[in-house]
């Protein structure tokens, strides 16, 4: 019996919605099954950054997935907002200052929330790509909070010792690890040493 995993993907409103995308295209690949949730503020970052349409970029999704899934935000009786609906793990990619304020302090007053706040309680892995700088206090003491419920934060950071020559290569590093995190093998993230090491 051959299992297939099941993810969570969530988008907001912060700079970075390439990532998100990047996450979701990798993700299909290997037919897994994904649920994403996004905001009206990430709708309209992802058109402004990535100049795309939504709708027409969903299309495109669901025309190479048959496990692709859009749930509503608004949609608190959505099967991805009761623990009994079995994931295997959710990313906020990327995760506003706002969103992640919210989830630190349990206010679930959307499905984004909910959805985490579930991953929380059935203690399942919830992953969040935090965009915003610089850091005040609050945002710090926010992720530290939630860190300390093993809730992985992951910054988009360049990694530039893997000498990324375009804004892919930048973002492939970032998808890479949260693949790795999620267990999942890819080929965007390659371990020190795995390629030629110059200093050996």
């Amino acid at each position: 019996m051959i299992y297939l995993r099941r993810y969570i993907v969530g988008i907001t409103g912060a700079s970075g919605s390439i990532y998100g995308v990047r996450l979701i295209e990798e993700l299909i690949k290997e037919d897994n099954e994904i649920y994403l949730v996004i905001t009206n503020n990430g709708k309209k970052v992802l058109e402004y950054e990535l100049e795309i349409n939504f709708d027409e970029w969903l299309q495109n999704i669901k025309k190479s997935s048959g496990r692709f899934n859009l749930c509503d935000i608004e949609d608190m009786f959505s099967c991805i907002a009761s623990g009994s609906f079995k994931t295997d793990a959710m990313v906020i990619i990327p995760c506003s200052m706002g969103t992640l304020s919210k989830i630190s302090n349990g206010t679930s007053d959307n499905l984004l929330i909910r959805a985490a706040d579930v991953m929380i309680k059935e203690k399942r892995k919830l992953i969040l790509i935090p965009r915003e700088t610089p850091l005040s206090s609050i945002h710090l003491q926010n992720m530290l909070f939630l860190s300390n419920l093993n809730v992985l934060i992951i910054p988009p950071m360049p990694a530039f010792y893997e000498k990324p020559k375009t804004i892919e290569d930048i973002v492939n590093v970032t998808v890479g690890r949260i693949l790795s995190s999620l267990n999942i093998d890819n080929k965007l993230n390659h371990p020190w040493g795995s390629t030629n090491d110059k200093n050996k």
